[in-house]
């Protein structure tokens, strides 16, 4: 068993806690049973797995899948696995996994969200987790947004970054100008607009535009949309979370869906 901060496998599971670190490595830092579950369920390759003698005790059957997929599974005093994670109170596992390369992209014939500029990991991994649920295609992620390998982002996302193509974005213009040579609409929030969310016909193929937490869209961004859409809201609220946006925006295309599918009047 690992028992001294020490020791260099330790120190250098520690070095992933920095961004610049995972990056040279290629390796994500996932922490908790239940990102470890989700990469087994997709047979992600795990390099190392570090788990206390009581999450043992407690996941018997996880820690033995575990150490016929992983390369490398090591006993860990509590002390050990404290340090190795990046959350307060750590459950009892962590692991290190390859960054795999994103799949090719295919063309959007349903639902995607592009995201400019965004800042808070615990948004964007909500936002992935609000993504699967509601069935998009993909996410899109400006270069200058919050790392999506960091931690904070793998865990908001409650497993579902295993299940969502996710892709970086090096050419804003670009790619918007690539949707619309695929006949894809590009809807965009905006505090003002003269359309709400409800008004715009979400059957066809679409990108939804969503901006930083503070400046919202930049205006070559907008510039580029093909509407321009409002979240209504009543009393003295100014604006709701980028990833609560994000959640009605992509529900609506569902429901709105649904209903074509199902043949409703007027859907």
């Amino acid at each position: 068993m690992l028992t001294s901060l020490q020791n260099p496998l330790v120190k250098e599971i520690r070095k992933l806690h920095q961004a610049k670190y995972r990056r040279q490595q290629q390796q994500l830092l996932l922490e908790g049973t239940h990102l470890v579950q989700e990469a087994l369920l997709v047979t992600y390759p795990l390099d190392t797995v570090c788990y206390t003698p009581l999450w043992q005790q407690r996941y018997g059957d996880l820690a033995a899948s575990l150490e016929l997929h992983a390369r490398q599974v090591h006993l860990v005093s509590p002390a050990v696995l404290a340090a190795l994670a990046t959350t307060v109170n750590p459950d009892g596992v962590v692991a290190v996994a390859p960054q795999l390369a994103p799949p090719p992209c295919t063309p959007l014939t349903g639902v995607g969200i592009l995201v400019e500029t965004l800042q808070d990991p615990g948004n964007l991994g909500t936002m992935i987790r609000t993504a699967v649920a509601a069935g998009a295609d993909g996410l899109w992620l400006t270069a200058d947004s919050v790392a999506p390998d960091h931690p904070k982002v793998l865990r908001a996302s409650a497993g579902q970054w295993f299940h969502l193509p996710l892709t970086m974005v090096t050419d804003l213009q670009g790619t918007l100008a690539g949707w619309h040579q695929q006949s894809v609409q590009l809807v965009a929030t905006a505090a003002r607009a003269d359309l709400s969310y409800w008004q715009v016909d979400l059957t066809l193929p679409t990108v939804f535009l969503l901006g930083n937490e503070g400046a919202g869209l930049s205006s070559p961004c907008l510039d580029r949309a093909d509407w321009r859409v409002s979240i209504p809201m009543q009393g003295q609220v100014e604006s709701l979370n980028v990833a609560v946006a994000a959640a009605l925006l992509l529900y609506e295309a569902a429901r709105q869906r649904r209903e074509r599918d199902l043949g409703i009047p007027g859907a």
